[in-house]
Parts: structure tokens; C-alpha cells; sequence
């Protein structure tokens, strides 16, 4: 007889109603990003083992079934190893969960935390030019309410590098005006962040602040129903002002391009007008430095620029020599 404790059913209420509603205090979008992830893994064992969820037990997920289910990701679904990624740390982190409070499956538990996270091609970020952002932003038009908020908003998305969750749920009370102008953003795992805005950003905002005075929202970009923009509301209005601007800026014709996209964009310009990477970090909300290396990688300008500090062609350049055993065993790995 299948006990309460054996059951995916109960240990999946107790990972996200207690672990991580409670106990840990997850984002929304972590917990959206792990029910997507159990919702397609149990959908993905009931397809091939004929296992009604309710009636899944802990060891019907064994190695071999997850496994399977990281394959069918990537080569069924057409996922990218980075969403198999993310899938699996779902996974993992539930099975910590069920480690400690199912004792019988440690061992099982113990095999699942072993399967290794697979490496993914580090692609180049690709931003935009000044132009094309320029384009961009311009392309609203001003004469049409919607058009003065889309103003007001790419040009948010623009200044602060900002991930599309956080601009759609920025609040007016979060943005602060006075002899500095700067907005207040709550990024992953709930992290605050402060980043300045430009004089042309802060005129802007308060221009379309004082238009939607008498709207009866805090919501900095509500939309025409006085709602929370969605991400998807957020990509209309940036792809509409795309094939606006591209009658005049071709090259956005041939580019995808994202909300992350301009934040991706925003990186690059402050990093070609001299601003330190661990700034950009900040401004970013990025945990690691590490993370914001990628921009570094990715500037070709910057590139361009140490290399011109290279010496040129035919002047010798001195060569490191070890003259001890341990630097010259070290020299030669």
C-alpha cells in the first residue's frame, strides 16, 4: 500500500507551499519557472508509463526517467541546454526537499543530485548600435497616449538595463525625483537595487506621471485597461516600435531583437563609455561579477582598443623564463 510519505503528490505541496513559499522565499518567477519545469516532468511520465500523477510515487523518478525527460527537453521539445539547465535544478532542488524528509529515498535522492548540469555553448551577447537603440526609442508616437507611455517606458528600458519582469511590475512610487534622479528595482531573489536615471529619462516620466495622475494606479506603464503590462504586452510594444524605426534604421530589419536585448545593450554602451565592469555589475543586479564578463567578451570595441596597445610588428618583446623548478613545471601546464 503506497503510504502519504511515498507519494510525489504531499512532498511536492510541502516544496512549494512550505521550502519555498516559506522557508526560503522564493520569487514568483522561480516558482512559475519550477511548476513549468514538474508540470512537464510528470506530464512527460505519465506519457510513457501510463502513471496518473496523483499516483506517482518518489521512485518513479528515477535516474533513468529524468534522464529521459532531459532528452526529450532538448531533442523533442527543441529546448536549449540552458532551459534543460534550468529544468534540472528544479528537479534537484526538490530532490534535496525529499532527502530529508523521506529517508527511505536517500539513495535515490543522492543519484539524482549527481546528475551533472551539461555544459552550453557560450554564445556572444549581441546589442544593439546607438543608432538603433536611438531608433528605437524615437519611434513611439507622441501624438497618442500609448505612444507617450511607450516613450517613457523604452527609454526606462534603455537607462536602466532592466530585465523585463522588473519594468513591467515597476510602481511610479519606486522612482524618485529630485536634485539626483534614480528608480528603485527589485531583481532575482528579491534583491534591491538603485539606478540613476538621465535627465532625458527623469523629464520623460514625470511628464508621463503628471498625464496619468487621475488613473487611480501606482503602476508606473499600466496598460489601457489600467493592468499590469505582461511580457508579452512588453514585446508588442517594443516590436511595434521597431518596424516603426526600421523605415529609417535598416540594419534593425535583419536583427531579433528582445526586451533583454536592450538590457544587453544598455551593458555594452556603458561599458564602450568607460564605465568599470563592477559598476555595470551594480547597475545590472548581477550576484557574480563573472556573470557580467560576458559584456567584456562580447565588445568588439573594447577589443580593438587593447589591441592597439599591443606592441607592433617586429619590436621583441621579452619572454618570461623560469628559473625554478616549480615555476618552470607551472610555466609549462
Amino acid at each position: 500500500m503506497k503510504t502519504d510519505e511515498t507519494l510525489i503528490g504531499p512532498l511536492l505541496r510541502y516544496f512549494f507551499l512550505d521550502f519555498l513559499c516559506t522557508q526560503k522565499r522564493a520569487s514568483p518567477q522561480t516558482i512559475v519557472s519550477y511548476r513549468d519545469a514538474f508540470r512537464l516532468l510528470l506530464e512527460f511520465v505519465h506519457e510513457k508509463q501510463g502513471i496518473a500523477p496523483e499516483a506517482m510515487q518518489v521512485k518513479d523518478l528515477s535516474v533513468t526517467v529524468i534522464l529521459s525527460f532531459l532528452d526529450h527537453l532538448e531533442l523533442k521539445r527543441g529546448n536549449s541546454v540552458r532551459s534543460r539547465n534550468v529544468r534540472l535544478a528544479a528537479i534537484r532542488s526538490f530532490f534535496r526537499v525529499v532527502a530529508l524528509r523521506d529517508p527511505a529515498s536517500v539513495n535515490q535522492s543522492t543519484c539524482v543530485l549527481a546528475i551533472p548540469v551539461k555544459r552550453a555553448d557560450r554564445l556572444l551577447v549581441k546589442s544593439l548600435s546607438r543608432d538603433e537603440i536611438d531608433a528605437i526609442i524615437a519611434a513611439s508616437d507622441l501624438t497618442r497616449w500609448s505612444g507617450r507611455r511607450d516613450h517613457a517606458l523604452l527609454l526606462t528600458l534603455y537607462n536602466s538595463g532592466a530585465r523585463a519582469s522588473e519594468i513591467t511590475a515597476l510602481k511610479q512610487s519606486q522612482v524618485v525625483f529630485g536634485t539626483s534622479n534614480f528608480l528603485h528595482l527589485f531583481g532575482k531573489g528579491r534583491k534591491e537595487r538603485t539606478v540613476p536615471l538621465w535627465p532625458k529619462t527623469a523629464a520623460a516620466l514625470k511628464a508621463w506621471f503628471a498625464e496619468i495622475a487621475d488613473w487611480d494606479t501606482d503602476l508606473a506603464y499600466p496598460s489601457a485597461a489600467n493592468n499590469r503590462l505582461t511580457r508579452e504586452g512588453l514585446n508588442y510594444i517594443l516590436q511595434r516600435a521597431i518596424m516603426r524605426a526600421s523605415s529609417n534604421c535598416q540594419s534593425l530589419r535583419e536583427k531579433k531583437v528582445t526586451p533583454h536585448s536592450v538590457r544587453h545593450t544598455t551593458a555594452t554602451h556603458l561599458l564602450q563609455s568607460g564605465v568599470d565592469i563592477s559598476v555595470i555589475a551594480l547597475w545590472l543586479g548581477h550576484e557574480s561579477i563573472e556573470t557580467t564578463h560576458i559584456y567584456l567578451e562580447s565588445d568588439l570595441a573594447t577589443k580593438e582598443t587593447a589591441l592597439s596597445k599591443l606592441s607592433p610588428a617586429g619590436v621583441d618583446v621579452p619572454r618570461f623564463k623560469a628559473d625554478d623548478k616549480i615555476l618552470a613545471f607551472l610555466a609549462a601546464l
